[in-house]
């Protein structure tokens, strides 16, 4: 069942009432609501108070793993709190600089919180892919992750963001265990599905990325809304399911380019060339958001300048050490829409090698058909092929 926890807050001094209800989207339907006055100091206990009026309200049956992870978390600074949601809430805008400094802030104000250095390490990663900040922020990622399970050595979000960069730094096959370990103790986390969704999409299992992707959004329509998409159906062929899966809203440069993609992929090239020019004006040093305009130019017909934006990017990964090899898989695509079969070989080979070998999505994507009298293409999807085979046999 699709649910939804909606609130507000009003603040007086010291003093906060929070008012909340869970609702039921399909029907609409009020399953519960309740309000809590709280002193601003003790703002970390609001999670676990909401939390714990739910489950009586609705007479829930809790895991003992599930009751021990809603245990209130032991105070710290309020000020620390307040960076630390700050540092999510952030995140969630794609701005990925900021929410580390907040996180950063929060850190040095409450360093044996596990929580922040968990989400500290997902937006060093996040920053490392889509900013191509490169090895660096890889590296203070896992630092963070580490820091985080040092101190709470079964912390759940440390363990699923960690397992994110391992996919997105080529070591599926590390991401697949940890997930389902978090999976058998916690079998309705959704981040959790939607992180193993993403691992089984970079290994070209599309079926099942696209399943794990739909329990996620079951289990929470919230669940990386806006800095992440259902790639699987694009891969799939199902363009319409795909464009139904974006949010309505304009202001995130992810969801911009996906809806230009999406509607690149229908033939519908001028809604696309729309889409790709509004993300790229929203953030112009954004990987997609750069595959997006160059993909633009070539509506346009201007080719040359799509090459350079191109050619500038994939300067920028290779001196920095970009992971994220699905995202660069789209410079692969752009480069052989724009007649650079060259650099579309090149960048390919560079994404299958470092670990998105989607061999299933490869075999049909019409952006390669360009490429596919080459006699390289048929030596890289064979590798593709390979790994993916070696995938299948040791996860399925």
């Amino acid at each position: 069942m699709d649910t939804l926890l909606t609130g507000n807050f009003i603040r007086d001094g010291e003093n906060l009432r929070i008012t909340s209800q869970l609702i039921d989207v399909s029907s609409e339907n009020i399953l519960w609501k309740g309000s809590i006055d709280v002193r601003f100091a003790n703002l970390l206990t609001v999670h676990d108070n909401v939390a714990q009026q739910i489950i009586k309200g609705l007479g829930l049956s809790l895991t003992p793993v599930e009751v021990e992870r809603l245990k209130p978390d032991r105070r710290i600074n309020p000020a620390a709190y307040e960076y630390y949601l700050r540092g999510v809430d952030l995140y969630s805008r794609n701005d990925f600089p900021a929410a580390i400094r907040m996180l950063e802030k929060s850190a040095e104000a409450e360093p044996a919180y596990a929580l922040t250095w968990a989400h500290l390490g997902r937006a060093h990663t996040a920053n490392a892919s889509f900013e191509m900040a490169g090895r660096e922020e890889y590296d203070a990622a896992q630092a963070a992750y580490e820091k985080a399970l040092a101190i709470e050595p079964a912390q759940t979000e440390a363990q699923i963001f960690m397992a994110n960069r391992f996919t997105d730094t080529g070591r599926v096959e590390n991401a697949v265990p940890v997930l389902r370990n978090v999976l058998r103790t916690t079998p309705n986390n959704a981040e959790a599905h939607w992180e193993l969704s993403y691992a089984y999409r970079f290994a070209g299992m599309l079926e099942e990325s696209r399943s794990e992707a739909e329990r996620a959004r079951q289990l929470d329509p919230g669940v990386k809304l806006s800095t992440s998409t259902i790639n699987s159906y694009l891969y799939l062929g199902r363009y319409d399911a795909f464009l139904r899966s974006l949010p309505e809203i304009d202001d995130s440069v992810l969801i911009r380019f996906y809806r230009g993609f999406g509607y690149y992929h229908q033939k519908d090239r001028d809604r696309a060339a729309r889409e790709f020019d509004a993300a790229f004006q929203l953030h112009p040093s954004l990987l997609q958001a750069r595959v997006g305009k160059a993909l633009s130019y070539a509506i346009a017909r201007r080719n040359a300048e799509g090459l350079k934006i191109l050619h500038d990017t994939e300067e920028k990964i290779s001196q920095r050490g970009v992971g994220d090899p699905e995202a660069i898989y789209k410079i692969s695509q752009a480069y052989a829409v724009l007649g650079d079969k060259r650099s579309a070989l090149r960048v390919l080979r560079r994404s299958i090698e470092t670990g998105f070998f989607a061999y299933p999505y490869f075999s049909k994507d019409p952006l390669l058909d360009p490429l596919r009298s080459e006699g390289e293409l048929t030596q890289l999807m064979t590798l593709a092929r390979e790994r993916h085979e070696s995938f299948r046999r040791a996860f399925f």
